[in-house]
């Protein structure tokens, strides 16, 4: 509804401004010390990078030429993962660096309140620092509005979107987001304590979190290279293969122990690399000017990051760490059923537009 209604130059501003209240709201967080309040300030900032993502998406796909929207918006995802690899390296030096060291449990009165008082200093001037480059990315965003030319169309009911999901493809698409949003989620929030494991890598705290970041690499690298591939390549196919590959690497990564077991968990990072990118176009070829619909109703779909990490978190206390992988790895299973059904899809179209289709096989 924001983009129809102020373009996406203008809904970009908005997203950055409320991205970057979430950021300030950290600060009366760190102050009252409650739980409740730290995970409003993230709602807030988690809603601002939502209108993000619905802004961007349709918009990088819609600046070229269709055959290379996979390939472009790839590209663009790779500068997000660049994010990823970069910052929980910084956040374990500066907070788990800072801090972790220090026994909560042994400390009363003056001691205690000097150490949250300290905790509270380190969030505040973090979260401020991204505020301001929030805030001034923001700005320059609004200096450039008028520089892209909109169609702007009428704001339409949001419930009519969910029309869209009466399309297999698209449908299919939505749950493929919601499939490899929470595996990665998953996998990336287990982590860091999956290397601590005494049969995995046995790291301490801070150096383990510091691993987190070849994780998010390995994201970042495969789509730069990924950007290649699928200019040359069936995006379908490219797909497939990752998925298949990251569910390989997953079972090896259980069944084995030591240096092997840790380096493939991580290495699902470079499976991951194309997923988004690549599922959210699939998906929504063919939506022309609804495509700000389609990027919405996807983008919601990313709750899968809310829904399945509580999952593995569950398999695992009924199981172990390793045991719980196998919930990631049932999720690229069907992003795979969703790359096979796009591979099929594409070819019976091309074959059909060629008419080289049995009459058995258009029907």
């Amino acid at each position: 509804m924001l983009v129809q209604r102020l373009g996406y130059m203008r809904s970009a501003v908005v997203g950055l401004l409320t991205m970057t209240a979430g950021c300030l709201l950290f600060l009366p967080a760190s102050t009252s010390g409650l739980f409740v309040t730290f995970l409003g300030a993230l709602f807030v900032l988690a809603s601002g990078i939502t209108i993000i993502q619905v802004v961007a998406n349709p918009l990088i796909s819609a600046l070229g030429e269709p055959a290379t929207a996979h390939s472009r918006l790839t590209f663009a995802q790779a500068f997000n993962s660049l994010g990823t690899t970069l910052f929980p390296y910084v956040g374990a030096i500066l907070i788990l660096g800072t801090l972790a060291t220090v026994n909560e449990t042994g400390l009363t009165g003056e001691a205690l309140a000097a150490l949250r008082a300290q905790e509270a200093r380190v969030i505040d001037h973090t979260y401020v620092g991204i505020a301001a480059a929030l805030g001034l990315l923001a700005a320059v965003v609004w200096l450039f509005r008028n520089r892209l030319a909109e169609t702007r169309r009428p704001v339409t009911n949001p419930l009519a979107s969910f029309a869209l999901l009466a399309r297999p493809r698209f449908a299919f698409g939505a749950l493929g987001i919601f499939l490899y949003v929470g595996a990665e989620v998953s996998i990336g929030s287990l982590l860091t304590n999956y290397l601590m494991q005494a049969d995995t890598l046995a790291l301490p705290a801070q150096a383990a979190g510091e691993r987190l970041a070849f994780y998010w690499g390995g994201a970042m690298v495969g789509r730069f290279v990924g950007a290649w591939l699928l200019r040359r390549f069936r995006p379908a196919n490219v797909l497939l293969t990752v998925a298949g590959s990251a569910i390989g690497l997953i079972a090896i990564s259980a069944l084995s122990t030591g240096l092997v077991s840790g380096t493939t968990l991580i290495m699902v990072g470079l499976a991951n690399s194309i997923m988004f990118p690549t599922i959210f176009s699939l998906a929504s070829e063919g939506l022309g000017h609804r495509a700000a619909e389609g990027s919405g109703i996807i983008c919601m779909a990313i709750v899968g990051g809310a829904i399945i990490p509580p999952l593995t978190g569950l398999a695992a206390d009924l199981t172990t760490l390793r045991g719980a992988t196998i919930v990631p790895l049932l999720c690229y299973t069907g992003i795979m059923a969703f790359a096979r059904y796009c591979r099929v899809h594409v070819l019976l179209s091309e074959r059909t537009e060629s008419g080289n289709a049995p009459a058995t096989e258009l029907a």
